[in-house]
């Protein structure tokens, strides 16, 4: 099994998923991924980052939001 990049804890971040020995959050690798930039351009911006990290931060947010939780969704049809 591969080490786990992801950790919480409250004094780091105020308890918010990050990246092991780093305050770089799972919210803020997600928020990046969704405006469109790439691995890459994370890392770049990152260099402590690894694909490897990202790839579980994603995992990590799969696992979250499986959870039998109602998510409202507000819809911007006109």
């Amino acid at each position: 099994m591969a080490e786990t990049l992801i950790v919480s804890d409250l004094n780091v971040m105020m308890g918010k998923p990050v990246v092991r020995g780093t305050r770089i959050t799972v919210e803020l690798i997600l928020e990046k991924l969704a405006a469109g930039e790439t691995v890459a351009q994370i890392i770049e911006a990152h260099p402590r980052l690894t694909e490897e990290a990202i790839r579980q931060a994603m995992a990590f947010a799969a696992r979250a939001i499986r959870a039998d939780v109602v998510y409202p969704v507000t819809s911007s049809v006109s």
